[in-house]
């Protein structure tokens, strides 16, 4: 993505959540492996806590302690949560807090160059916006903390072979659908032919959904697409992105000749990757000058902290981030 990458900075989400398990539960295995680098960006007491159970023997060092072993897991420390607000399981707005603390500081070791990209484990959006942050995700924080436009950062879900960008992300539909015009389109079109060529896709081919069903059939079902995806597509043609569109999204995904596609709300992006991929989709978010992506899935406070947390799909990130191949999915393309 964009040259190699030899450091990931694994922030470990919401602490309360199964965040800090899976960010552990990774990094033991990619240390055993040797294949990715990874600096685990939390609470050292909450790391310390899950290491002690499920990385045993392992030895944790600071990230910038010289010769260190490859074997051992790298710690970065945001000292944020206090321990008597380490509860697993619990909602809370210093949790929330911890969760935006760990982010500030992997963009801060990117920023440094002691990071190349950052992968975040699992956020509570209620835990966040407790803590008195205005959130709705991580691609609009992202905006933030490096100073971009919110409406310039755009999230693309990859899993189960799609690669599927949203203009439009965690708002309400009536929202959404009132904000959209050509050149949002048109940025999203651009941002996801970046993003797939990042991925090392040479020429990606991209298809724009409609907004209305059938692409609006002609103004049958509005004119929407006439005045929005419609022009979008042809601006994005004149730039020579190649796309395909406005085109009704039902039809679109069972083409196989395209390589990315660009959704026009969260859930016409979302159901389809999910059906697919199920918990093991990436969530990479696009637009700034920062390497990002989370997993596809939630914090499970049901299961935080009893041992029954998979970090299937956290190692699938981190592996989409380093360019290698998903290793539970080797077959599929990305």
């Amino acid at each position: 993505m964009g040259g190699l990458v030899k450091n990931i900075a694994l922030t470990i989400g919401d602490p309360n959540g199964i965040g800090p398990e899976i960010a552990v539960k990774a990094a033991r295995e990619l240390a055993a492996e040797q294949s990715v680098s990874v600096i685990l960006v939390g609470d050292r007491h909450v790391i310390c806590h899950y290491a002690d159970r499920y990385a045993p023997g392992i030895a944790l060092i600071d990230q910038n302690e010289p010769h260190a072993a490859r074997a051992a897991l790298r710690i970065h420390d945001v000292n944020s949560l206090p321990p008597d607000r380490f509860k697993p399981g619990e909602v809370s707005a210093a949790a929330g807090q911890a969760t935006v603390d760990y982010l500030a500081s992997a963009i801060a070791l990117v920023r440094s160059k002691n990071a190349d990209a950052i992968v975040g484990c699992p956020h509570n959006e209620t835990a966040v916006n407790a803590s008195g942050i205005p959130f709705s995700g991580y691609p609009g924080l992202i905006a933030r903390l490096t100073g971009v436009d919110e409406h310039s950062v755009f999230m693309m879900f990859v899993g189960g072979g799609l690669r599927i960008l949203h203009a439009t992300l965690h708002e309400r539909l009536q929202n959404a659908l009132a904000r959209l015009t050509p050149k949002l389109i048109e940025d999203a079109g651009h941002a996801c032919a970046a993003t797939l060529q990042r991925l090392g896709i040479a020429n990606p081919r991209i298809g724009v959904f409609g907004i209305n069903p059938h692409a609006g059939e002609n103004g049958l079902f509005g004119d929407d697409d006439d005045r929005i995806t419609v022009p979008a597509v042809k601006r994005l043609r004149e730039s020579g992105v190649q796309v395909e569109g406005p085109i009704g999204a039902d039809l679109l995904l069972g083409r196989k000749d395209i390589d990315g596609f660009v959704a026009i709300y969260h859930d016409q992006g979302h159901i389809p990757v999910k059906l697919l991929a199920g918990r093991n989709a990436s969530a990479l978010s696009i637009g700034s000058d920062i390497l990002f992506s989370s997993v596809g899935h939630g914090s499970a406070f049901d299961i935080a902290g009893q041992g029954r947390a998979e970090a299937t799909a956290v190692l699938r990130t981190l592996r989409l981030m380093s360019n290698q191949p998903p290793a539970e999915h080797a077959s599929v393309a990305f």
